[in-house]
């Protein structure tokens, strides 16, 4: 699974490197993170194509335009109750994300990729002389220093509580597509976040791609290289959050 991560770039850069055209003004201000946890935001890149009315969509096409916005770690589906149930849907499993109500019409329709500079895995190891495993935190990152895209699934929820003409009635979710580990990770974990390289990572965003098999196809496309090394176990505490993090253990 993926339960941490961190997310330090500016966002402009993140912006550059993917060709982003629009960005909110919340993912613009967003504060570096060295670790993200559930429900607090994570940056998103969608690619959108604006509603037309009448005789504008007839005329011509809308062009899709790719978006950064700051969405709420853990899906929200639209018809859900209320927000709790987000904090259970952090992760989407690749093996059942056309099965799973509140995923499969996401993966067709809402896809976006969760920005990020690395991951934290937990490996349970038991030491020497003793009876009871611990958690060893690792640091995953791609090998050659440039950011992260996990594909992810996107979801509007209009929150009933408040008014028509409220900002903030509509919320932003997101959530991170995991997969079997590979390529060396299944030795910390036996799963991983699904990892896009570019190439992939703009077919991921393609709203023309509606077809399941397509965009299972996608997630078996080998990641990006990526490195790790042990980090302290600082990092299990939501509280600590600044660079000294990364540090090697």
């Amino acid at each position: 699974m993926c339960g941490r991560y961190a997310s330090f770039k500016e966002s402009q850069d993140l912006a550059d490197a993917f060709d982003v055209e629009d960005m909110t003004e919340a993912a613009r201000e967003v504060m570096a993170s060295w670790n993200v946890a559930p429900t607090d935001g994570a940056r998103i890149v969608v690619d959108r194509a604006p509603q037309l009315d009448g005789d504008a969509a007839e005329a011509e096409p809308a062009k899709v335009r790719r978006e950064m916005h700051l969405a709420r770690w853990g899906l929200v589906p639209p018809w859900a109750k209320d927000i709790s149930i987000g904090a259970r849907m952090i992760n989407a499993r690749s093996e059942t994300l056309t099965e799973k109500p509140a995923f499969k019409k996401p993966a067709a329709t809402k896809r976006c990729l969760v920005l990020a500079d690395g991951y934290y895995e937990w490996q349970k190891i038991t030491p020497p002389g003793e009876s009871k495993p611990i958690k060893v935190p690792h640091y995953i990152h791609p090998t050659d220093g440039s950011p992260i895209a996990f594909a992810g699934l996107y979801s509007w929820w209009r929150d009933p509580s408040k008014d028509d003409d409220d900002p903030d009635r509509w919320l932003l979710s997101t959530t991170i597509v995991t997969a079997e580990a590979r390529d060396g990770l299944e030795a910390i974990h036996d799963r991983e976040p699904a990892m896009l390289t570019r190439e992939v990572a703009e077919s991921w965003l393609d709203p023309s791609i509606t077809d399941l098999d397509a965009v299972l196809a996608m997630l078996a496309e080998p990641p990006p290289e990526l490195s790790w090394y042990e980090v302290g176990r600082a990092v299990g505490n939501v509280r600590n959050n600044g660079p000294e993090l990364l540090q090697p253990a």
